[in-house]
This record gives C-alpha cells, sequence and structure tokens, in this order.
C-alpha cells in the first residue's frame, strides 16, 4: 500500500472517530454531571440566607413573574343542602361566597371557553367564617394570610381564594360550627375551585385556628380537587379543643355557644336562613357536654360526632399533608397535632410538620413571638421566628400542585424550649427512652396526699445526672381515690423546673375518664382507680444537675371541674402513682440554624462541643 493510501485511509479513521470520540465524551459527562442544585437547600443549610423582613409576614426568596390580577366575587350554589337542613334549604339556593385572584399570565383569557393546559393554575384557598365579620371582606387581602398567600404565591402562578363558610360573611345559610353543612359548602367552594377550565384541577387548602380546622373539615369531606392541606393550629374535632379527658376548659360551653351566638340569630335579616336542624342542637350540646365530660353519644346525639374530622379524613382524602403548630398554643393546644402526626403517617400519606416553640400563632410574626413570657416560648425567641416558611410553602405547593421540583421532605422539624430545631424522621421520634419513677423515689415539699379545689402538693423528683430532653407525651398514671360522698375527681398536673419553677408542661383529667379515650364512667364513691394521665405536647431541656417537680392540684390552665367532679381526691404518693418522662438523647450537633439568627448561646463554640448549622 502506497504512503498515499495509508495516508488517507488514517485521514478518514481520523475524521470518524474524533466526532465519535466527542460524542461518548459528551454522553460520559452528563452521565457524570451531578444533579442541579435544587433553589431551596434542605433546612440544615439554610443559616446564611438572607430574606426580606420589612413586613409583618416573611416572604419568598425569589420573586415570581406575574402580575396579581383583580379580586372576583364568586357564589358558588350548594345544592346538596334541601329542607331537612333547614335555613337556606327551605328558602332556596344556598350558596358559598368566595374572593378569588388570579395571576396575569400573557396570552391566558380567563374567560375563554377553552383555556390551555400552559395556561391552568392550581389554586390556594385559605376557607372561615371572619370575612366581613373579622378584619376585612372576602375581597380584600387580610394581613392575618391572605396578603401573604396572594403577594408571595399569585406572581408564582398560582390563585388565591378567601372563602367564607356558611353563616358568615356573604355566604348565605346557617353557621354550623363546622358541621356536616359546612363541610359540604366547602366542598362545593373546593370543587368548584378545581373544576374550572382555567384551574389545573388542584387544590389546596391552608389556614390558622378555625381557617385551619377546615382543612380538614376539607379533607373529610372527599373532594376529588383537593390535593393538599396546611392546617396551622386548627381543630382535628371541635369536641376536641374544648374537653380533654372529660375536663373542660372555662371557655368550652361559653365559647361555643358564643360563636353561634355572634354569627347566627343576630336580629338581622338573614335570621329565617339561619333557623338550622343543628342550630338548637348546638346550643344545648355545649352546657350539656361540659356536665358529663363526653360527647353525648349515650343521649342518641351525633353532634359532637359529627364534628370530629380527623378521623373521616383519614377515611376518605387522597392527599398531602403539612402540619405547623404552636408548642405553647393554648388556644388549640398541640395535642390536635399530636398524635395526629403519626396517625395521617400511618394512614399511608404524605406528611411534614412544622412545630416551634410560638402560641397561637404563624411562624413568621415577630410581634407575636416576642410577646411571650417565661416558660412559654419566651426562652426560644428569636429562634421561633421562621424567615424560610414561605419558602418552605412554596417548595411543597410546588410539588403538590404543580408537580414542580422535588418531593420536599416528609419529616417534622421541631423546636425545644430553650430555641434548638432539629430534624426527626416522625414527631414524637421513634427512639424514645422512657424513664419511669415512682413517687416513693420522689419527695413531697409540700401539701399532702389529699387535693382539694384549694390545695396544691408539690413534688419532686431526683436530680438528672445528664442534660435530658423530655419530648411527646409524657405520662402520669396516679392512683386516686374519690371522695366517699362523690361519683368523679379532677386533677390537674403542672410540671415545672426544679431550680426556678419554669413551666415545662402540664396534664388534666376528669376521673370518669381515667381510663383514656372518651367514653367515661360513673364511679361508686369512694372508688379508687389509675387515672393515666398523658402531658400536652412539649419538647423541653432540664440541665444537668436540675430537675422536675409537679404541682398536683384541682385546676389550672382554665380546665374547670365538671360540677360533679369537684369533691376532694386523695393520690398515693408512693409507688403506685408512676410519672413516665418519654426522653430522647439530643446534642447541639443534631440542631439546626435557621436563617437570620445568630448561633445558639446553649451551643456556642468550646472545648466540648462543635458550630451546628
Amino acid at each position: 500500500m502506497d504512503d498515499g493510501r495509508v495516508r488517507a485511509i488514517l485521514l478518514t479513521l481520523i475524521l470518524f472517530v474524533a466526532p465519535l470520540a466527542g460524542c461518548l465524551s459528551w454522553r460520559e459527562a452528563e452521565e457524570n454531571q451531578p444533579e442541579p442544585t435544587h433553589w431551596l437547600p434542605p433546612v440544615e443549610e439554610r443559616s446564611g440566607k438572607i430574606y426580606q423582613t420589612d413586613d409583618v409576614f416573611s416572604w419568598v426568596s425569589k420573586n415570581g413573574s406575574f402580575d396579581i390580577g383583580e379580586p372576583l366575587s364568586v357564589y358558588v350554589p350548594v345544592p346538596e343542602i334541601d329542607a331537612s337542613d333547614g335555613g337556606a334549604g327551605v328558602t332556596g339556593g344556598a350558596e358559598v361566597h368566595l374572593g378569588l385572584w388570579l395571576p396575569v399570565i400573557e396570552g391566558c383569557d380567563w374567560d375563554s371557553a377553552e383555556i390551555a393546559v400552559e395556561c391552568q393554575v392550581p389554586v390556594i384557598a385559605e376557607i372561615g367564617p371572619y370575612y366581613d365579620d373579622g378584619d376585612v371582606d372576602a375581597l380584600t387581602p387580610a394581613d392575618r394570610l391572605g396578603r401573604f398567600l396572594i403577594e408571595n404565591f399569585v406572581p408564582h402562578g398560582y390563585g388565591v381564594a378567601q372563602v367564607s363558610v356558611f353563616g358568615t360573611g356573604e355566604s348565605n345559610h346557617c353557621m354550623d360550627l363546622m358541621g356536616h353543612d359546612e363541610q359540604a359548602g366547602i366542598k362545593a367552594a373546593v370543587d368548584w375551585l378545581g373544576s374550572q377550565g382555567w384551574s389545573n384541577g388542584r387544590v389546596g387548602a391552608i389556614g390558622k385556628s378555625y381557617d385551619g380546622s377546615t382543612p380538614w373539615n376539607a379533607a373529610a369531606s372527599g373532594s376529588e380537587y383537593l390535593a393538599t392541606i396546611v392546617p396551622m393550629s386548627g381543630l382535628i374535632g371541635v369536641h376536641d379543643l374544648m374537653w380533654r379527658n372529660g375536663s373542660m376548659e372555662a371557655r368550652g360551653a361559653i365559647m361555643h355557644n358564643g360563636v353561634y351566638g355572634s354569627f347566627g340569630l343576630d336580629g338581622d335579616s338573614g335570621d329565617i336562613e339561619n333557623a338550622c336542624e343543628g342550630y338548637v342542637e348546638g346550643y344545648y350540646a355545649g352546657p350539656a357536654a361540659y356536665m358529663t365530660g363526653d360527647n353525648l353519644g349515650w343521649t342518641g346525639s351525633d353532634y359532637w360526632e359529627e364534628r370530629h374530622f380527623l378521623t373521616g379524613a383519614l377515611d376518605v382524602y387522597n392527599g398531602s399533608i403539612y402540619i405547623i403548630h404552636g408548642m405553647q398554643d393554648w388556644n388549640v393546644d398541640p395535642h390536635m397535632a399530636f398524635p395526629a402526626h403519626q396517625m395521617s403517617i400511618d394512614a399511608g400519606f404524605d406528611v411534614k410538620g412544622l412545630y416551634g416553640q410560638w402560641a397561637h400563632d404563624y411562624p413568621d410574626r415577630e410581634s407575636g413571638h416576642s410577646s411571650l413570657s417565661s416558660g412559654r416560648g419566651a426562652e426560644a425567641y428569636p429562634y421561633t421566628l421562621r424567615w424560610d416558611w414561605a419558602d418552605d410553602l412554596l417548595e411543597w405547593f410546588d410539588f403538590y400542585l404543580r408537580d414542580i421540583g422535588p418531593q420536599p421532605r416528609l419529616i417534622a422539624e421541631i423546636q425545644d424550649n430553650m430555641g434548638g430545631w432539629r430534624v426527626e424522621s416522625t414527631y414524637p421520634p421513634e427512639d424514645i427512652d422512657w424513664l419511669m419513677m415512682g413517687l416513693d423515689e420522689c419527695e413531697v415539699l409540700s401539701g399532702g396526699a389529699t387535693i382539694t379545689s384549694t390545695s396544691q402538693t408539690t413534688i419532686e423528683c431526683p436530680m438528672f445526672e445528664n442534660d435530658t430532653r423530655i419530648i411527646g407525651m409524657p405520662t402520669f398514671h396516679v392512683e386516686a381515690q374519690i371522695s366517699i360522698v362523690g361519683t368523679s375527681g379532677h386533677l390537674f398536673v403542672e410540671m415545672v423546673r426544679a431550680s426556678d419553677g419554669m413551666h415545662l408542661g402540664h396534664a388534666v383529667m376528669d376521673l370518669r375518664f381515667h381510663a383514656g379515650g372518651k367514653d367515661g364512667q360513673v364511679l361508686t364513691p369512694g372508688s379508687t382507680v389509675i387515672a393515666k394521665m398523658e402531658f400536652f405536647g412539649m419538647d423541653v431541656v432540664v440541665p444537668a444537675g436540675d430537675g422536675i417537680q409537679l404541682l398536683v392540684s384541682q385546676t389550672g390552665e382554665d380546665y374547670i371541674p365538671s360540677p360533679v367532679s369537684t369533691q376532694a381526691v386523695t393520690i398515693s404518693l408512693d409507688g403506685n402513682s408512676v410519672i413516665g418522662l418519654s426522653t430522647v438523647d439530643r446534642t447541639c450537633e443534631d440542631l439546626f440554624l435557621p436563617p437570620m439568627h445568630e448561633m445558639y448561646p446553649q451551643c456556642a463554640m468550646d472545648d466540648n462541643s462543635e458550630e451546628s448549622e
């Protein structure tokens, strides 16, 4: 073969192999390329992020590209309400009212008969009784949450709706206080929002307090369009709010009936539509439950059962759940979040939790957080403020309402009473170590075995050798004897830090409910029971060399005995009464630092600790 042909063959091979090699190199580079960085880092890596803090709420860290359209006023018919429901079922035309904000998207006409897929948007709905009857009407953004939702999320391609429940705002029919009529109205609103031509068919429900209860009620409605709920300090049931182990909060019957009075028969032209079948029942259900402590099921009444929606939600709902609750919330105690968090996981749902040491508030409201008192969240401030909360919600909504981005981590972010935030796979965590102490190991500092309406017994248990983290729901199984002239009794137990009396947690029980659950029993005079008390959710750190005291009385935290439970109770101060502390081993290395905060003082650098960011 002559040199010319060899050169020609070599040149041909070079020309052929070179692009092939380039192709192979490109493929290899692509395969070895790291995953693109998500716009929102994990909570453990956000300490350096800077957020806008000059408003009453938090802001997302990236701007949306759409303008906010003018609000639309919409009346949604609820044909499920018929004559048997009274009110508008009799007069005709039951309907709920909502205000709706949609993004302004170039090339998208919301009034068009056919709307392109790229124009369709999901909707975030806040549903409650406060429009027109609170700070603003349904067509005005509310500072409590509406403006936060509209200004943060509409520019990112979301619709936002403010929905008035029956009997409030411009919705007709009657105030049904979370009953089945209200649920029908909520379902109608969610169905309408999810079925419009401009909708992508997915609706999220979010809110706090009453507005944080309607997401659970919406989930129990079975709407096919409800894709995620974000209940904040919300109720899993109305009776669950006002009664705990048969014990009623002082506000129970008063608040319950007051809600009806303020939104119902108030002397205006709408009173005829408020005359619903459940309205009169509601007026006696509150006082009757106060007298008995139970849900009146034995009377044949389904009033309270109808207003417990957690079980129904877990049975029929087909979406995700993001629970947000303040560990120092007195208005809606954290037993609304625990064990609901784990129950939701066990039922197969995607669940996330955010549990900070704030009261009945949002995670980002400085005015509320800064006013907390010692033992009630003050020690955790300012670390209670989560300026990244709007980002967290955007990530959550993007995934569950738009299929955008990676799935959010299904975790519980929990804060202890000293301010430290950490991540748990669930809450309470699974690696709990129970520390059990009989009262014979403790010392009675004051008072005695007999607890009356005017007495208090103080019990101090042994000091801890190491820092001790008490979490979840500790127990106090106390042997208690009721009076020989009574058929019940009442106990309230506060746990405080031994060194300074700082509040750590509390438990309450009407002794008719000593076995737990919602079904009480009439006790024989003078009988003895083991009262299986359980503390409300708590996450506290007791330093080494310190300990706990139990303050045992008949009442506290505004829980009051039923008239049949006011007699003296005698408790056993020996090994028959046992305090159970649910503890976990966590250190500063397990904590993360949220954005816009200095290092935790308790985790400052020294010879024995490392910076936790």
